[in-house]
């Protein structure tokens, strides 16, 4: 293959590296991304160069992973990484190695990669490849392969397994047979990574062009059932009645659901994974007046949202992630009818909050993607009227300003308080006990009216 096209800070670099006698290559993913023909902007260096040498050439140096050989350099506006060629040898902990010897060569390096795809290197002096183990052929081939023997190179980092399906899953690449064979095999030492390692490769799964090809390797693996016990309960408890709502068993429509969300919102498309989590619990056989039979899953949005809560903290999801995807695993069930009032309008926008609508919208799209596959649309099909008609309602509602939360109202607690009514419980119940007096009818929100409402309240809890 031709050589690559070196960017002008890297040979800038160079021209350092060769100055103070040492030699430098791009390596890693900018490497496999520029084969493929992508741009590659996050910029990892192998050099001969031991890091304190590295330090002393450059002047901007953070000695990031200096023990295991690695410094940060910061370079006409970029942060790149530059790590002295090394073996490693007796990972104890599944992640770090437990002793690093430093290399002569690049080949001894790239010997250390997890896939051939990634242990290819491109001189700086001149663009060349190095690449010891076919990995352009497999990227030719679009095939996912360790360096050498996967079961060696999956006890060395249990990490690797999740990586190996990541990687198929964003690239639209196929794991190698005996790639793949290794996965379940090393599931003890998949088992020993951290929680949030797993959890980075799983968002980045959940980001790729269709998730459901990731998502169905990590549960053909069993890695699904490790990581995300209750998302792997879902398979085989269908769904599908004489009423022909649904296609797939849960765990199907979950994944196709996931694919059918906006990428750009992992958020949602998170939410479109979770929110039929609780089917299992919820599952009821049932009938239709004329005996037919069929499957009902009430409250089931309830038991999604508890499960979603339990597992996005396990797998260590900040408060706010995890509080954004269980407001929409929790609301998605809302069913609009035309004959709707305008206070249940309002009513539907303080329970939901206006921030969410347009996931929540997006979410309600996802849904009915994942019922069966068909690419979803706002402009057809029988429920896409219903949902563009709330729109509407929504917008018209929103425009006459009126009151849909506690802070709309025209007194808050610090003016019950002065109004004689004490802190504590009872006033927030009538705080809330106002709000759906100013929902069923906005005219009541003045404050002379509110405060006399109050007060008989006040009365009545006493």
């Amino acid at each position: 293959m031709k050589p690559l096209k070196i960017p002008e800070p890297l040979k800038k670099m160079n021209a350092v590296f060769q100055d103070n006698g040492f030699e430098a290559h791009l390596v890693g993913g900018a490497v496999r991304d520029m084969i493929r023909g992508k741009a590659a902007s996050d910029w990892d260096l192998a050099t001969n160069a031991p890091p304190q040498q590295v330090a002393k050439m450059f002047r901007r140096v953070i000695p990031t992973g200096i023990a295991h050989g690695t410094v940060t350099v910061l370079f006409q506006g970029h942060s790149v990484e530059v790590t002295t060629y090394r073996t490693e040898a007796d990972y104890s902990d599944g992640r770090h190695p437990d002793s690093v010897n430093y290399a002569a060569t690049i080949q001894e390096d790239l010997s250390r990669r997890d896939f051939t795809m990634n242990a290819m290197a491109a001189s700086l002096d001149d663009g060349s490849i190095v690449d010891p183990f076919g990995g352009q052929d497999d990227i030719q081939n679009k095939i996912i392969r360790t360096v050498g023997n996967p079961l060696d190179r999956f006890d060395e980092d249990g990490l690797r397994p999740v990586r190996a399906i990541r990687f198929a899953t964003q690239l639209g690449f196929t794991i190698d047979e005996a790639t793949m064979a290794a996965i379940p095999a090393s599931i003890q030492k998949t088992a020993t990574i951290s929680l949030e390692r797993f959890r980075d490769e799983f968002i980045k799964i959940l980001k790729s062009p269709e998730p459901s090809i990731g998502l169905d390797l990590l549960e053909r693996t069993g890695l699904l059932q490790l990581f995300i016990p209750e998302l792997a309960a879902c398979k085989d408890v269908e769904q599908a009645d004489c009423r022909g709502f649904h296609q797939f068993d849960v765990l199907r429509h979950l994944f196709y659901a996931c694919d059918g969300a906006p990428q750009h919102k992992e958020l949602v498309r998170l939410a479109a994974l979770l929110h039929d989590i609780g089917k299992p619990r919820a599952k009821k056989a049932g009938s239709l007046p004329d005996g037919r039979p069929t499957i009902t899953f009430y409250n089931h949005e309830k038991y999604s949202e508890e499960i979603s809560q339990s597992l996005m903290t396990r797998l260590k999801f900040s408060k706010a992630e995890t509080a954004t995807v269980c407001h929409l695993v929790k609301n998605h069930m809302f069913h609009y009818e035309s004959n709707w009032s305008d206070a249940a309008v309002r009513r539907f926008l303080y329970r939901v909050t206006p921030d969410a609508l347009e996931d929540l919208f997006d979410l309600r799209v996802a849904d009915v993607y994942g019922m069966t596959r068909t690419p979803p649309t706002l402009k057809e099909g029988p429920w896409s009227g219903n949902l563009l008609e709330l729109k509407e309602r929504i917008q018209e509602v929103s425009a006459k300003n009126q009151v849909l939360g506690l802070k709309d109202l025209v007194v808050n607690g610090k003016d019950l308080m002065a109004a004689g009514i004490p802190a504590g419980r009872q006033l927030g119940q009538i705080l809330n006990q106002l709000l759906e007096t100013v929902l069923d009818d906005p005219s009541q929100n003045n404050r002379e009216q509110l405060l006399t409402i109050a007060h008989r309240l006040q009365n009545r809890y006493s």
